[in-house]
């Protein structure tokens, strides 16, 4: 045996084998529908055997941790007796007119500072300041200025959202390529039709996007307003639970 085919056959041996990547480890590749479908079983079934483990195997007191069964329970109850159906309903409301009212005003605000330099220059600042400000910390002075009805919750909904969604928006439309809106110029296209018909559609599932995070940071809201001052919702039936130590039950009684 030679000495050059001596070297090929021990570096043969010593090469390093690569992994072939499995179905599971695809990277940026779509996986089987049965796989992505088996995870998502799991994913939630996972937490709620493990809920049940730990409260028939193990050692914690109901009052901190019911088991899943008792909390089906007092579900089925509250929902028989229409508690829990009313105070998901003035949730609901709160939230949603709160919602809508911050994004009816923030997307034309957002738009108009994203398309406009004196716009942006004017309002982002200010926008930029109060988006950092917790909403929570309004809760007293609204309490002051609207008394506890239904004004000072919407208006907490609405100062959270607001500036969130009005910057979230002005970022969607200030990335709009140039290159569209001049050759819409070039085209014979006014201000107007290069705003409604160019920046706009582009826009929209940005936009969309934006509301749908907003979305989430309105329940957190309206659930905290409730914790403060409510006689119904959510908010206040998880305070009711945590006073009485029944957690995960929202009971009452």
């Amino acid at each position: 045996m030679t000495e050059r085919s001596s070297s090929r056959s021990i570096q043969t041996l010593i090469k390093p084998k690569t992994l072939k990547p499995t179905t599971f480890w695809r990277l940026a590749e779509e996986i089987p529908p049965s796989l992505n479908t088996g995870l998502i079983i799991t994913s939630i079934a996972g937490p709620l055997l493990l809920w049940w483990a730990l409260t028939t195997f193990g050692t914690i007191d109901p009052k901190f941790l019911p088991s899943p069964g008792k909390v089906l329970e007092a579900f089925g109850r509250l929902w028989g007796t229409r508690e829990l159906l009313k105070d998901t309903v003035a949730s609901l409301w709160r939230v949603g007119v709160g919602f809508l009212l911050a994004v009816a005003c923030s997307i034309p605000v957002g738009v108009m500072m994203g398309s406009f330099a004196s716009i942006r220059a004017l309002l982002e600042p200010l926008f930029g300041l109060l988006r950092y400000m917790p909403a929570p910390a309004f809760i007293p002075l609204l309490i002051l200025y609207m008394g506890t009805e239904e004004e000072p919750k919407v208006s907490l909904i609405f100062i959270g959202v607001f500036f969130f969604n009005s910057l979230m928006v002005m970022d969607t439309v200030k990335f709009v390529p140039k290159d569209l809106i001049e050759a819409t110029y070039m085209l014979g296209g006014t201000r107007q039709e290069a705003l409604t018909q160019v920046i706009l559609p582009n826009v929209l599932p940005g936009i969309i996007d934006a509301c749908r995070i907003n979305l989430a940071a309105a329940w957190q809201l309206v659930i905290v307003s409730e914790l403060i001052a409510a006689n119904e919702g959510l908010g206040r039936r998880i305070s009711v639970a945590g006073r009485f130590l029944k957690p995960m039950k929202f009971s009452l009684d």
